[in-house]
């Protein structure tokens, strides 16, 4: 019995670094976005929180936020939150997410996740779906940006819950999120095989 218990020692030491990497935080990993720069979980250390919007080139739903999520960037960018969107189906060619971010004029980075670490990172199923979280790393909301959408084809008159700018205010205001979990509604995120 002690060789076995000996090797499972040994490869508990071996996967000890990769455990420490997520449980203290991000992955370790550099995303480039739309416009070629590299993005890196060190930028976010001085932030106050961290928004990743997951969309997908090819779904009405998210491309249909765009212009709340441009809103959303400009009203919590200068508060110290940092806002990506980050394409969640990685079948998709680097050029035809190029394409689309132009077209609809995304006003903060669009992050090519190819390995889908920040999807995997989150738990984030659909498009699209906001996550929120703290430069240490830790998932504070994970849901759906609003109640726009009361079920597929059926959207809401008014709007009457702010669940992604609900969460980012609790933060910013040092409390916990009142709903950390909300049923997003969208696209299926397409994993590669």
């Amino acid at each position: 019995m002690v060789p076995y218990a000996r090797m499972a020692a040994l490869a508990c030491a071996a996967l000890w670094p990769a455990l420490l990497s997520y449980a203290g935080g991000f992955p370790q990993l550099s995303l480039t976005d739309t416009t070629g720069r590299a993005h890196t979980p060190g930028e976010w250390a001085a932030k106050r929180a961290i928004v990743l919007v997951f969309v997908s080139t090819d779904c009405p739903l998210s491309n249909h936020y765009v212009p709340e999520l441009n809103r959303i960037a400009s009203s919590y960018g200068p508060r110290g939150v940092a806002i990506y969107a980050v394409q969640g189906d990685a079948t998709v060619s680097d050029a035809e997410v190029r394409r689309h971010a132009k077209e609809f004029a995304y006003g903060f980075p669009y992050l090519f996740d190819p390995a889908e670490s920040l999807a995997s990172f989150t738990g984030a199923t659909v498009t699209p779906q906001a996550a929120v979280l703290s430069p240490r790393g830790e998932l504070l909301y994970l849901g759906r940006i609003d109640n726009r959408l009361e079920d597929f084809g059926k959207e809401r008159v008014q709007i009457t819950e702010f669940h992604l700018r609900d969460a980012l205010d609790a933060v910013l205001a040092g409390k916990p999120v009142s709903h950390p979990r909300t049923k997003a509604l969208g696209c299926a995120i397409t994993r590669k095989k």
